[in-house]
């Protein structure tokens, strides 16, 4: 089969040794892989993926298996004309969907259901700030959370992207390159502070992040764009009784990820399925393209979603 190599930096559309698998797996022939940012970070040898998992790139896929048209989240192996999958991983792909929305949601969908409600316990009436709105991860949980009866307050670096956001269900829009969000976020809650904050940005963040939490408030840090070290202010943390939590997806066991698939079905798939909620599709690359696909989100040039179409 062929699948994308990483060599001296560059990712090349390369036969590769077929696929095999384990216990409860069957192979999928995929047809379209989500780009994702820990893809870019493996590519760069920053991300190395979790014991046992495949060393291709690519977090979720969707294509056919079975005679059946599927998407999947995967542990890795998602850049490649065949990749496997538990059984119990594997959601059915809706008719009116096309490959590349398919791959569209596991990865991003998934993450912000699980920071919003089983990390961050968001609840109705409370406030969210979410870092990086106009992101695959953003505006899904930008829906998730407006459905959920929240104040959706979301942070972008361009007019494109705040409408984006808005049209969404944003309510609050903070350029982050012309406001401080932290002051901007306590001014929209009347000082009080927002309940959670969905951060993909982590340590140049922190100091701002912790002045704009509420009391009782929750910062879930998902990403590191701004590095992965700062100084904590500790007396801010006990006076409001903050809790900081640290979550990713890719590194959790098979029976979490079997666990999450099935109360995302559960909850939320069929509003993903009528169009109540919205699969943000920004552009597809050809895979033999992927360099070309990482640099565009290396760029923050997406609002939505990054998919590979596969041949």
């Amino acid at each position: 089969m062929k699948a994308i190599v990483v060599r001296e930096g560059n990712l090349l559309w390369e036969e590769t040794p077929d696929v095999t698998t384990g216990p409860e797996e069957v192979v999928v022939r995929v047809r379209a892989a989500g780009v994702n940012r820990a893809d870019l970070l493996q590519a760069r040898g920053a991300y190395p993926p979790p014991p046992g998992a495949s060393r291709i790139l690519g977090l979720e896929i969707a294509g056919e298996a079975n005679g059946m048209r599927v998407c999947s989240l995967l542990p890795g192996g998602g850049y490649a004309e065949k990749a496997t999958a538990h059984r119990q991983m594997l959601m059915p792909l809706p008719e009116h969907w096309s490959f590349a929305q398919g791959a569209a949601v596991p990865e991003a969908w998934f993450t912000a259901f699980v920071n919003l409600f089983l990390e961050g316990g968001l609840r109705k009436g409370e406030a969210v700030l979410i870092h990086a709105g106009a992101s695959g991860v953003g505006t899904a949980a930008i829906q998730l959370a407006r459905d959920a009866g929240a104040l959706v307050l979301v942070t972008v670096g361009s007019a494109e992207k705040a409408a984006r956001c808005r049209e969404l269900g944003a309510d609050i829009i903070i350029h982050y390159r012309e406001q401080d969000f932290a002051a901007r976020a306590l001014e929209a809650t009347e000082n009080r502070g927002v309940d959670l904050i969905l951060d993909c940005v982590g340590g140049s963040y922190l100091a701002a992040n912790l002045e704009a939490l509420a009391r009782l408030g929750r910062l879930v840090n998902i990403g590191l764009l701004g590095g992965p070290k700062a100084e904590l202010n500790l007396g801010a943390v006990l006076m409001k009784r903050l809790r900081i939590i640290g979550s990713t997806l890719r590194s959790r066991p098979r029976d979490e990820h079997i666990a999450i698939t099935r109360e995302f079905r559960e909850r939320y798939w069929d509003k993903l399925v009528s169009g109540a909620f919205k699969i943000v599709l920004d552009r597809t690359f050809p895979v033999a393209e992927a360099g070309q696909a990482h640099q565009y989100m290396a760029e923050n040039r997406n609002i939505g979603k990054v998919v590979l179409e596969i041949p």
